[in-house]
C-alpha cells in the first residue's frame, strides 16, 4: 500500500470536459463568488483583521482548495468556526503569531493527509462536533452584540472571555444606537425571509445592498450620520500584498503549536463535513486525504499574503452545487470573480454598515448553531449528554482548544 496518494479531483475532471460543463461552471462560480464577498468580509472584521483580508483569504485558499482538492464541488474560505479561535490569538500574540499558528496548521493538515489520517478524522464522537459547534455560535453572536446595539464603551475595553463581554454590555446597555438596531434587525429579516422569494440569490447579498443604499441615502439626505460603516473603522486597501514570509523562532513554535493543532482539526473536520454532505448530494465520492494536503496548502500559502485561516465551507459549497457547479473550475472562477471585486469595487465596502454585518452573522451563528440536533442529542446516552454539554460549556466559557482537547479525552 502507497504511503502517499496525492489525486486531485480536478485532473479527472478535465479529461472529458465540455462547453456545457464549463458554462455550468462558469454561471456558479460568479454566483457562489457574489455569494461569498459579505460573509468573507463578515468572517474578516468579526476576526479582528481588517475586511479585505477576509476577501484576500476567500480568494487564495479557495483557488488553491478547488486546484488541488479531494472535491468536485468544495468551496474553500474563511468560515464562522474560525472566528472565535483567530480573535483570540490575535488578541494574545497579534497577527504576526496568527501567520506562524496557521502556517503550523497547514503543515499538520499536509501530514494528516499524507499519513492517510482523513479516515480518522471521521470518527471523532459527533456529540464534540455538536458541541463545540453550537459553542462557536453562541460565541459569534455574543461577539456581535456591540454592534447590533451600537454600544459605546469609552476607554474601557471589551473583554475577550465570555462572561466579561456580557458583563460590559450590561453596564453600558444605556449607550445603545437605536439607528444601529434598526440596521440589525431589518438586515436579519431580510436574510430570513429572502429564501421565501429567490433561490438563487442570497439573503446577506440582498440585505447588504438594500441597507447600505438605505443608510447611505439617509445620510447624505436626512442628515443621520450615527450610523457606523466598515469606513468608519477600517482603512480599506484595494490590492493584494506581497508575500511576506514571518520569522520563525522556536518559543513562538512552542507556544502557539495547541493552537495549530486546535485550527487543524477544526479546519480538516469541517471541511470534510462540509465534502461529505456535498457526496452525498451529487452522488459522488470525494477523496479524504487529498482534501487535507489541499487544505493544508491553502493554511500554508493564504496567511504568506495576510489571510487567515480557511477550510471548506458548507454553505457556499451547498450553492455551487445549487447552481450547478459540476467540477473544481467552478470553485476557481469563484476565486478569480472575489479577485476582481478586491480590485476593482473594494472601495464601495466602506458604506456597508457594522450593524448590517452583525445581522448577517446572527443569522450565521443561528444556522452554526443546530440547536435541533443539540436538543434531539439530550436524549441521547448519558455519556453522549456528559461529553455535548462539557464541550459546549468550555467552547462557551474558556476556547476552542480547551474545549477540543477535553471532549477528547473524555470521549
Amino acid at each position: 500500500m502507497k504511503l502517499f496518494e496525492f489525486k486531485p479531483k480536478l485532473v479527472s475532471c478535465l479529461k472529458n470536459y465540455s462547453k456545457e460543463t464549463f458554462m455550468a461552471d462558469l454561471m456558479a462560480g460568479i454566483i457562489v463568488g457574489i455569494v461569498a464577498l459579505p460573509l468573507a468580509i463578515a468572517f474578516g472584521i468579526a476576526s479582528g483583521v481588517s475586511p479585505e483580508k477576509g476577501i484576500i483569504t476567500a480568494i487564495i485558499a479557495g483557488f488553491i482548495i478547488s486546484l488541488l482538492g479531494g472535491s468536485k464541488v468544495q468551496i474553500g474560505g474563511p468560515t464562522g468556526a474560525f472566528i472565535v479561535i483567530i480573535y483570540g490569538i490575535i488578541q494574545q500574540y497579534g497577527e504576526a503569531g496568527l501567520i506562524v499558528a496557521t502556517l503550523m496548521a497547514g503543515v499538520l493538515l499536509v501530514l494528516l493527509g499524507v499519513f492517510k489520517l482523513g479516515a480518522v478524522i471521521k470518527f471523532i464522537p459527533y456529540p464534540i462536533i455538536v458541541g463545540f459547534t453550537s459553542g462557536i455560535a453562541v460565541t459569534i453572536f455574543t461577539t456581535q452584540i456591540a454592534d447590533i446595539f451600537g454600544l459605546s464603551f469609552g476607554d474601557e475595553k471589551v473583554p475577550g472571555d465570555f462572561v466579561g463581554k456580557w458583563l460590559i454590555y450590561f453596564r453600558h446597555f444605556d449607550t445603545i444606537n437605536w439607528w444601529n438596531t434598526i440596521v440589525s434587525i431589518v438586515s436579519i429579516i431580510i436574510i430570513a425571509i429572502t429564501p421565501k422569494f429567490s433561490k438563487k440569490i442570497p439573503g446577506s447579498l440582498i440585505a447588504i445592498i438594500v441597507v447600505t443604499v438605505a443608510v447611505y441615502l439617509m445620510k447624505t439626505f436626512g442628515g443621520i450620520d450615527c450610523i457606523q460603516t466598515i469606513g468608519d473603522r477600517f482603512t480599506i486597501k484595494s490590492e493584494l500584498p506581497d508575500a511576506v514570509v514571518p520569522a520563525l523562532d522556536w518559543e513562538a513554535i512552542r507556544e502557539l503549536f495547541p493552537v495549530a493543532i486546535t485550527i487543524a482539526v477544526l479546519g480538516a473536520i469541517e471541511s470534510l463535513l462540509s465534502a461529505t454532505v456535498a457526496d452525498g448530494v451529487i452522488g459522488d465520492r470525494h477523496d479524504s486525504n487529498t482534501e487535507l494536503i489541499a487544505q493544508g496548502a491553502a493554511n500554508i500559502i493564504a496567511p504568506l499574503f495576510g489571510g487567515i485561516p480557511a477550510t471548506g465551507a458548507i454553505a457556499r459549497t451547498m450553492t455551487n452545487i445549487n447552481n450547478g457547479g459540476k467540477t473544481p473550475i467552478a470553485g476557481i472562477i469563484h476565486a478569480v470573480v472575489l479577485l476582481l471585486i478586491l480590485l476593482f469595487l473594494m472601495p464601495l465596502a466602506q458604506y456597508i454598515p457594522m450593524a448590517c454585518l452583525a445581522g448577517v452573522l446572527v443569522i450565521v451563528s443561528y444556522n452554526m448553531s443546530g440547536w435541533r440536533v443539540f436538543r434531539a442529542l439530550l436524549k441521547n446516552p448519558k455519556s453522549d449528554v456528559t461529553v455535548l454539554l462539557i464541550t459546549f460549556f468550555l467552547t462557551v466559557i474558556f476556547d476552542l482548544t480547551v474545549a477540543i482537547e477535553v471532549g477528547l479525552v473524555i470521549a
